[in-house]
C-alpha cells in the first residue's frame, strides 16, 4: 500500500563533497548537472534517497552514479533545510565529504550529470542550488581533519 498523509511532506537527498590534493593544492569534484532546475550549472554530486535506503548508502550511491567514484570514506557534515532551498519542492539534504588524498582519480560523468571537473577549493565556479554553503561547510570541516 503506498503510502498517504493529510499534509505535504518534504524530499530528502543526500550529497557528498569529496576532496583530493593532485600537487596543486586541495580539490573539489564538482557535476554539471544536465537537469532542471539549474540545468548547466555546477553542484556536489548527490540526489534522492531511496525510501527503503540508509542516508549514507544513497550519498555512496549518488556518488558512483553521477562520478563513477566508489568506496571513498564518507563522513556526514551537516545537515541543510532551509525552506526555498529548492524551486522544486522542499528538500533537506544530508551532506557528506570525503577525502582522497593525492589521487589522480578521474571522474566521469553520468547519470544526470552532463559532465564533472575537479576544481581548486578557491576556484569553484557558480553553483546551483544552496551549494555554496555546503562547500564553505566542507572546507571547513576538512581543514578541521586536517585533509588540508
Amino acid at each position: 500500500m503506498p503510502y498517504t498523509y493529510d499534509y505535504p511532506r518534504p524530499t530528502v537527498t543526500a550529497d557528498a563533497a569529496v576532496f583530493r590534493d593532485n600537487g596543486s593544492g586541495p580539490q573539489i569534484l564538482l557535476v554539471k548537472r544536465g537537469n532542471p532546475p539549474f540545468e548547466g550549472m555546477w553542484s556536489i554530486p548527490g540526489g534522492f534517497i531511496n525510501i527503503d535506503e540508509p542516508l549514507e548508502d544513497a550519498a555512496h550511491r549518488e556518488l558512483e552514479e553521477e562520478t563513477g567514484l566508489s568506496g571513498i570514506d564518507l563522513r556526514q557534515y551537516g545537515t541543510y533545510g532551509d525552506v526555498h532551498r529548492d524551486p522544486r519542492h522542499r528538500t533537506i539534504t544530508v551532506a557528506y565529504t570525503g577525502w582522497i588524498g593525492n589521487s589522480q582519480k578521474e571522474a566521469v560523468a553520468s547519470d544526470d550529470a552532463s559532465d564533472c571537473h575537479w576544481f581548486g577549493i578557491n576556484e569553484i565556479p557558480e553553483l546551483a542550488f544552496d551549494h555554496h554553503l555546503l562547500i564553505a561547510d566542507a572546507i571547513a570541516f576538512a581543514r578541521k581533519e586536517g585533509w588540508f
